[in-house]
């Protein structure tokens, strides 16, 4: 444990710090080992952040993850986007989601607003 803490700059060290991270895991916060395991967490997210980046979620998606997390059908969406064929045509990327819908799908089953607000990905190419 000796080995100074660097930046992450090339493939090979983001490996060694995973290698070393696998080692640390589980290591008791607060000690010298768990601190050098939280640096090195900060190292490989920064550093997969920058190499790895990822897009959002489709916000499509995200509602029917999040509906079948929860046991939701279609009807428990209601009070939150309309009648049942506006569920549908949402469900079915035929229709976007309005402000209104973003903040209630937000408030209601906790989905990001970052998500929500994105373009479906069926919507992206029109």
């Amino acid at each position: 444990m000796a080995n100074e803490l660097k930046p992450l700059r090339a493939e090979a060290d983001y490996e060694k710090a995973l290698i070393e991270v696998e080692r640390l895991w589980g290591s008791k916060s607060g000690t010298p080992k768990g601190d050098r395991l939280d640096v090195l967490v900060t190292l490989i997210e920064a550093y997969e952040d920058e190499h790895y980046p990822m897009d959002p979620p489709d916000p499509i998606e995200a509602i029917k993850f999040r509906m079948e997390q929860r046991g939701l059908s279609r009807k428990d969406l209601e009070p939150l986007i309309g009648t049942r064929t506006r569920v549908a045509e949402v469900l079915n990327r035929k229709r976007g989601l309005s402000i209104g819908m973003i903040r209630r799908l937000h408030d209601r089953l906790g989905i990001s607003a970052d998500v929500l607000i994105q373009p479906s990905t069926k919507n992206k190419a029109a």
